[in-house]
């Protein structure tokens, strides 16, 4: 498994404990960790020279 994958697992995590979460300011949070991570895993591709960088436009 790579670290782009294993970034990935991470965010599908936080997913779902948004969907579980019995507040909406726990809800935000688990979200903004999933977003995180799935930043993450896209930079892990590119540094793995998986994936090219991508523009923010």
């Amino acid at each position: 498994m790579t670290t782009a994958q294993q970034y990935r697992e991470n965010a599908d995590n936080c997913a779902q404990l948004a969907e579980a979460a019995e507040n909406e300011p726990a809800r935000k949070r688990f979200k903004r960790m999933e977003e995180a991570w799935r930043a993450l895993a896209k930079e892990q591709d590119w540094l793995d020279g998986e994936k090219p960088p991508q523009s923010s436009d």
